[in-house]
């Protein structure tokens, strides 16, 4: 990995427009946390674990005659813990883009900022991993169910990629759950688009109430939130992290997330920071900013059974673009 270098005003092509032009067109909407759009929220302890308790079934009732013995309703309880972590972010830019926000770039950093933190806290829900590979922050994580399908399992003639994803939601519910959405990687709507029946006619399209399919925020009947994180594609940079996963379905009453802290933004011009490489740089002495951005978060599972995930083949990676491919030769 080469050493993180800074974003500097030279890098702002100056073919640019005006500021209070290009701030509005060129800005990326801000992409939220599909776990937590999902998931139960509740309180979260900074300073100890956080104790949620799972009930394991509903206790039985049954009929019974006048004065006749009552039926004993028995139900399991256990305990879950989650602990809360800490994900950050450390960008370092130039003073002269800090003060100037050429282009709208630093605006644009703030925004961008919110989302690399809600894609690194769903692909540690999701794959229990941190983005480095290793073992990630939390105990629990979806992709540990025993439940999968892989897209394009079922043939045309047996319903294609829509039987595939009911196929899942049997499987939720043989183990005993209701299913309440999906959580998917956005290349799943592309997928699901270009599916067709036998006779060439998309499958995925538009229901007659207007709520759409796949594209207007719900796939059969069931809300879907979409973020990068499912799929480990978080930027073009890491293009090479595609895992193949490309949704997750379940009862989402059965995972909580906490938020110890919300996400916080601070900047300094005194601080130093450690790149890639391993060198240490001083942010007085090289005239730069640093921009921190940082969250606590925790997140447990009741019953990993109460999901499935969908897979399809791995993308192949490819190198990303350079700046030259964006710059109109005059």
């Amino acid at each position: 990995m080469s050493a993180l270098t800074p974003i500097k005003s030279t890098a702002v092509p100056s073919t640019l427009l005006p500021p209070q032009i290009t701030g509005p067109i060129f800005d990326r909407a801000v992409e939220s946390s599909a776990v937590m759009q999902l998931a139960r929220r509740v309180p979260l302890s900074m300073t100890a674990e956080t104790a949620i308790p799972v009930s394991g079934d509903v206790p039985l009732a049954d009929w019974v005659d006048e004065a006749g013995t009552k039926p004993l309703g028995t139900s399991s309880l256990s305990v879950r813990t989650m602990r809360g972590k800490k994900v950050a972010v450390l960008v370092p830019v130039s003073a002269e883009v800090f003060m100037n926000n050429p282009a709208g770039l630093f605006s644009q950093l703030q925004r961008d900022l919110p989302t690399a933190l809600g894609r690194a806290f769903d692909y540690a829900a999701i794959h229990g991993k941190t983005l480095t590979g290793g073992k990630g922050p939390f105990e629990d994580y979806l992709a540990a169910t025993p439940n999968t399908v892989a897209l394009g399992t079922a043939t045309q003639a047996k319903g294609g990629i829509y039987a595939d994803v009911v196929s899942g939601l049997k499987q939720v519910a043989t183990a005993g759950y209701d299913t309440s959405g999906f959580v998917a990687d956005p290349l799943l709507k592309p997928e699901m688009l270009l599916a067709t029946d036998t006779t060439g006619r998309p499958i995925f399209v538009p229901d007659p109430a207007g709520q759409g399919t796949v594209t207007r925020g719900s796939l059969v009947g069931y809300p879907i939130a979409y973020n990068r994180g499912v799929g480990g594609r978080l930027n073009r940079q890491s293009i090479t992290a595609d895992t193949g996963l490309r949704a997750v379905a379940g009862d989402f009453d059965q995972c909580v997330y906490g938020v110890g802290m919300d996400i916080t933004i601070k900047s300094t011009d005194v601080g130093t920071y450690i790149d890639s490489d391993g060198h240490m740089h001083s942010a007085f002495q090289e005239n730069l900013v640093l921009l921190l951005a940082e969250a606590h978060y925790g997140f447990a599972v009741g019953d990993k059974n109460a999901f499935v995930t969908y897979t399809s083949p791995v993308i192949a990676p490819k190198a990303a673009p350079k700046q030259s491919d964006f710059v109109q030769a005059a």
